[in-house]
């Protein structure tokens, strides 16, 4: 299910919304500048001038390999941290958030 739509950002990070029955942000992935050990994120997640969560860049599966962002927030309305993918298009101008719910 698609909970976003993102454009590339002049730092290297995207800027969007995410957009679901309970949740309507305005979203900046900035480039985490303290990875300061090997597990830090790559990207820091914020509304406004809050955190809400990290993001590190992962390789898809398969035939065709291809990178994406794997999204973690959390915000404390939340029952448990929201995790998701950031896909960007193949021409890199846009990217969609992505959510399934586990089963």
């Amino acid at each position: 299910m698609q909970i976003g739509t993102f454009t590339p950002a002049k730092d290297g990070g995207w800027i969007g919304f995410i957009r679901t029955l309970t949740i309507d942000a305005k979203v900046r992935i900035v480039p985490n500048d303290d990875r300061s050990h090997d597990k830090a994120p790559d990207f820091r997640v914020f509304v406004g001038d809050c955190r809400v969560g990290e993001a590190w860049v992962a390789t898809s599966r398969g035939a065709d390999p291809k990178e994406y962002l794997h999204v973690r927030l959390d915000d404390p309305s939340l029952v448990q941290p929201l995790t998701a993918a950031l896909f960007p298009s193949e021409n890199g101008k846009t990217a969609q958030l992505a959510w399934r719910r586990r089963t």
